[in-house]
């Protein structure tokens, strides 16, 4: 099975930066395959806790080395929640590249676990989401998902995170106790690798010796 590791994160940054400086990003430095994969960029600013600020992937398999490069650019540049990031930001960033594994149709929308007894010191969640259901106000079928961190993070109950989900797919009526049974849940497992924009410069460095400047950033010393 492949994880996620800190070189395709690198490859992520590599294709910002590169993109900034109208330039093509180096060879990533990993093996190619087929897995369904999210990149996520998030931002923090004085030490504060890190906000989300683009996240966007596929649930169906795809080239790891293609993926990557193109959601890279996506969840930072296209995700429809958010401006544009930056290039100015790219100090105050922090990427993560999640490799989607384990896919189970699950029993019922409480057949799932929010996060085991060995990563809870840690928030990292066990089992990520894919809701499917009809709204029967509108007789349309209807989607989301979230990553396996996600519940964690907030805190949340399995219900409330199965409510948070039927909101996110648009449903805006009263969720009733039968409609939660009408879900069709698909659940997943996933690796991942989180990376600080100062950590990538250092490996940068470090592998090779010296890093272009890159437009609108002040060069980290």
């Amino acid at each position: 099975m492949v994880s996620a590791n800190q070189e395709m994160v690198v490859y992520c940054f590599d294709t910002l930066v590169t993109h900034y400086n109208g330039e093509q990003a180096p060879l990533p430095a990993f093996e190619d395959g087929q897995h369904p994969l999210f990149v996520t960029w998030k931002k923090a600013i004085n030490g504060g806790e890190p906000r989300l600020r683009g996240c966007i992937g596929t649930l169906e398999a795809r080239g790891l080395i293609s993926g990557l490069k193109d959601y890279a650019l996506t969840s930072a540049l296209r995700d429809r929640r958010f401006p544009p990031v930056q290039a100015k930001e790219l100090p105050y960033l922090e990427c993560t590249v999640s490799i989607l594994t384990e896919y189970e149709t699950a029993l019922n929308y409480l057949d799932w676990e929010v996060c085991s007894s060995l990563f809870f010191i840690l928030q990292i969640g066990k089992h990520g989401l894919i809701i499917e259901f009809t709204d029967p106000d509108y007789n349309t079928r209807r989607s989301a998902t979230y990553l396996p961190e996600v519940a964690a993070h907030e805190g949340w109950t399995k219900i409330e995170a199965i409510d948070s989900l039927m909101r996110k797919a648009g449903y805006n009526n009263v969720i009733t106790e039968s409609l939660r049974k009408r879900l069709r849940i698909t659940k997943y497992q996933s690796t991942l690798c989180t990376m600080h924009y100062t950590e990538y410069i250092t490996y940068v460095k470090t592998s090779r010796a010296q890093y272009p400047p890159i437009n609108g950033v002040k060069p980290i010393h």
